[in-house]
């Protein structure tokens, strides 16, 4: 189920090896980590699971770590863009001049779209190359956002029901349960507190109807979206990390699981969170007397995994954080041990299948209100949330397709050309997270889409969903004591080769000014630095 290998000292893994070895660091805990290309990641990372606060694996680097727990994590000296200057400008010429010199001066190389529109005047203020198709990173996250909120509503809530065929008598369910995903981005460990876990609830709930004994299999359905898991555009190195899980209906704690190794009495002990019955693990990690940390290895050994290695029994959990690449049999089989866990007797396995047209529900669990959700997607960054959103739109739009790239393009383009008012000719749209080197789009469009979140009804949470500068998230960093610190509310976008920030700030006259600023090209860290600039300026704009 999982890829081959979690070596020592962590190297860029082939595509089809689905690992990720991102560890959070908590007091006395031991940290791995995989390069990311995005740097606003490292903060999607951050809270990508939620455990109990004594081990919290929240915190990544994007720079590669050592696996050899024992020593303290290390990691490249990253890059940073200087700090922000900023203009006055008193005239609409004035701040177009400014702009236009602020961009000239700072990188070296790559291609620039920029268009700034005042939303309160209807008037342009800036623009350079507004209609180049540029790739946008994860600003396309706010393209998905507006397409859901339209679609759905912003207290809307995904569903992953429970179901049965067979008949129930005396406790005893002549038949097999399926779990049918819904396209639920929060059927997490973030959500849970304690030991709980997504499917401890339902478990319970399922028990509670009477079912003791289930005769038949768990079966996972993720029948909702196609079974291709990778989206197109998607870079084979990406693939081995935390924010590039593979997408699916049928979702449990965004697609990572985490085998976590702790001292007994006598011996190590290895386990999986959360538990499921569809991975094995051998456990052949030795326990040294004394020691506080530990160095431990994991890899795929005739089916199973088989942690090797070494931790001291003074230490604190080690836990490492692995990418499941075939998420609905992991979730059949996490669904089947949560049972067995609340006391329901099931005979059979745990497989992928669909359930029956006449099968009868038992129970469901529903997903954060989609309001909560965007906002996550937003401010962390969160690629998962963002892939399923998509597809989640495009299943609903078209019930009788499954959710797709292909049918999620669909549904994006009627949105953009119908609502939105876009040109056909002016994006690309392989995925719904930007993550995709396909996804093309302009700044003009990027605009029009701004434009049209601030006049719907639910302006409110899309302007919420964005990160603040120099206050939240990927923006919490930058532009930092400058007039935009605070005002600007934008959603970021980074690769090795994209630096893109679009969404609003406030003028000094209370003009609300929308922006879109794209650069393509390898001097990413400059080009950050002239974004910050240019939106400090635009926080100190001021006209009659």
């Amino acid at each position: 189920m999982f890829s081959s290998l979690l070596r020592r000292a962590l190297r860029p893994l082939p595509a089809a090896l689905l690992l990720s070895a991102c560890l959070a660091v908590a007091a006395g805990h031991a940290t791995a980590g995989a390069q990311a290309p995005q740097a606003e990641l490292k903060a999607a990372a951050r809270a990508t699971v939620k455990r109990k606060p004594a081990a919290t694996p929240q915190k990544r680097s994007k720079s590669r770590t050592k696996a050899r727990t024992s020593r303290r994590r290390v990691t490249r000296a990253a890059a940073v863009p200087r700090a922000p200057a900023w203009t006055s400008p008193r005239t609409a010429g004035a701040l177009a001049s400014d702009l236009g010199s602020t961009l000239a001066s700072h990188t070296r190389s790559g291609q620039w779209g920029i268009l700034v529109v005042s939303l309160s005047r209807g008037d342009t203020l800036f623009e350079h190359n507004p209609d180049m198709q540029l790739q946008p990173a994860s600003t396309m996250k706010m393209f998905t956002a507006a397409l859901a909120l339209d679609h759905f509503g912003p207290d809307h809530q995904f569903s992953t029901d429970v179901l049965h065929d067979g008949a129930v008598a005396g406790g005893t369910l002549s038949g097999s349960l399926y779990l049918r995903g819904g396209g639920d981005p929060t059927l997490s460990y973030r959500f849970t507190t304690g030991d709980e876990g997504p499917f401890d609830s339902l478990a319970r709930a399922v028990a509670a109807t009477g079912i003791r004994h289930v005769k038949g299999d768990v079966v996972g359905d993720a029948g909702a979206f196609e079974s291709r898991r990778i989206p197109e555009g998607w870079q084979s190195r990406y693939l081995s990390a935390s924010y590039a899980a593979p997408v699916s209906a049928l979702s449990v704690n965004e697609n990572l699981v985490w085998i976590v190794v702790r001292p007994g009495s006598s011996s190590a002990e290895v386990a999986l969170e959360p538990a499921t019955s569809t991975v094995a693990i051998v456990n052949k990690v030795r326990l040294v007397k004394g020691g506080r940390g530990g160095s431990i290895a994991v890899r795929r050994v005739n089916g199973t995994l088989e942690a090797r290695g070494s931790i001291g029994s003074r230490s604190g959990p080690l836990r490492y954080s692995l990418v499941i690449d075939d998420p609905a049999l992991f979730a059949a089989g996490a669904f089947r041990a949560a049972l067995e866990k609340a006391g329901v007797t099931v005979d059979g396995g745990a497989h992928i299948g669909s359930a029956p047209s006449a099968a009868t529900k038992v129970t469901s669990i529903p997903s954060q209100p989609l309001s909560k959700i965007v906002a996550l997607m937003d401010r962390e960054s969160i690629n998962h949330y963002a892939e399923l959103l998509f597809r989640d739109a495009a299943h609903s739009v078209t019930p009788d397709q499954p959710g797709s790239a292909e049918t999620g393009q669909a549904a994006m383009r009627s949105f953009l050309g119908g609502k939105v008012g876009a040109a056909a000719t002016s994006y690309v749209t392989s995925d719904g997270s930007g993550l995709s080197v396909n996804d093309l789009v302009t700044p003009r469009m990027m605009i029009q889409l701004l434009s049209y979140a601030d006049r719907a009804p639910w302006a409110p949470v899309f302007h919420a969903s964005l990160p603040v500068a120099g206050e939240s998230e990927t923006l919490r960093g930058r532009m930092r004591a400058t007039p935009a610190q605070g005002n600007l509310h934008a959603k970021t976008g980074t690769t090795n080769t994209v630096a893109s920030l679009g969404g609003y700030v406030t003028a000094q006259n209370g003009e609300l000014l929308a922006f879109s600023f794209i650069y393509n090209g390898g001097d990413r860290w400059n080009a950050k630095a002239t974004m910050d600039s240019m939106g400090a300026t635009l926080a100190n704009f001021l006209r009659d």
